[in-house]
């Protein structure tokens, strides 16, 4: 029995030139994806990494100058006076690692809790240490053979999680529960405040919950797991209180160029599967001014730290945090004064 074929829609099929124009943008849209996400990646590289060299002056400029000829531009180097002023600096996260030299005999300090890249290239100069050790000492030594140069890592990574991957792959999660919960308290809450109290009441028990599952599973964090769980609920709250606020002053547009912010700006310039000055030029920097870099830098801070250098990024996510509020109040200050001409697409 012949089978009948289904009768043609009633809608008109669209223009090949509308076809070309999906097609245009569509590989724009991938093309800037790539960008955004594989650019910082790619163009990652250790330039202006701020360590210390400590040991008395004229070991300590020699040391300077010979990673300044080794690596031109490589390390931002703060010269110090002994081996508990380089270690200070390093617990205060001023700077990621140090090479002693106070002793006379060099070792090379790391914190790769701090970065596990960084302390991989400093084992690299290490390497390079004892190469050079080698070669100078004496007419004793077989060619090329090196001594070795002991490695310190001041600030270790947890033994359970020893490479950083689930501190690193919890980025991504964070920021997507920040747009979650602007999406869904948007189209399910009605009413400013309350959708306020929603993402606030949401960054607390997601910071509890993503916590206990990097701190207690997976093993990934240290620290006090109140102290960690408050830093995760702050990042979350920073990103879902902006963008609610967006999405309220701007409707669905806020949320599109929020969101765009968070996930093709922030999350790829964050900086948490290596180092902020690591990533190329001033993106970095720009990384740190959002929620995502500023939180995996808190949460770092806090959890292998102590909290030490986490009051710029406190700063930081307290400031998208109050962005978000004052977006939600114009909003509703918005809506009391304008009188109601039909349905809004986005009920304040």
């Amino acid at each position: 029995m012949a089978t009948q074929a289904p009768p043609e829609s009633g809608t008109p099929s669209s223009t090949w030139p509308a076809v070309a124009r999906a097609v245009l943008v569509l590989t724009a849209a991938v093309s800037v994806l790539l960008v955004a996400f594989a650019w910082p990646s790619v163009r990652s590289s250790v330039h202006d990494v701020p360590i210390a060299v400590a040991g008395p002056p004229a070991a300590a400029d020699r040391v300077s100058a010979a990673l300044e000829r080794g690596r031109p531009g490589a390390f931002e180097i703060t010269e110090v006076a002994d081996t508990a002023a380089a270690e200070r600096l390093i617990r205060d996260r001023e700077v990621y690692g140090a090479i002693d030299v106070s002793s006379g005999k060099p070792q090379v300090i790391t914190a790769s809790a701090g970065a596990a890249p960084v302390a991989q290239a400093l084992q690299g100069v290490a390497a390079a240490l004892g190469q050079a050790q080698g070669q100078g000492a004496g007419p004793g030594s077989a060619p090329g053979t090196g001594t070795s140069v002991p490695v310190r890592d001041l600030v270790a990574l947890p033994a359970d999680d020893p490479r950083g991957a689930g501190l690193a792959a919890g980025a991504l999660p964070l920021v997507m529960g920040g747009l979650l919960a602007a999406v869904l308290l948007t189209r399910l809450v009605s009413g400013t405040a309350r959708r306020v109290v929603g993402a606030l009441a949401f960054a607390v028990t997601g910071g509890l919950a993503v916590t206990a599952i990097l701190q207690f599973w997976f093993g990934s964090l240290s620290g006090s797991y109140a102290v960690n769980s408050g830093a995760v609920a702050l990042a979350v709250a920073a990103t879902s209180l902006a963008l609610i606020g967006l999405v309220s002053l701007l409707g669905y547009a806020g949320f599109g160029v929020g969101a765009a912010a968070m996930m093709l700006i922030g999350n790829p310039l964050s900086g948490t599967g290596t180092a902020p000055e690591m990533l190329p030029g001033w993106s970095g920097a720009l990384g740190q001014l959002m929620p995502p870099g500023a939180g995996s830098w808190l949460l770092r801070s806090t959890a292998f730290f102590d909290g030490q250098g986490a009051a710029r990024s406190v700063v930081v996510l307290l400031a998208w945090l109050a962005l978000g509020a004052l977006l939600c109040l114009a909003a509703t200050v918005r809506a009391r004064r304008t009188p109601p001409t039909g349905p809004s697409p986005v009920p304040a």
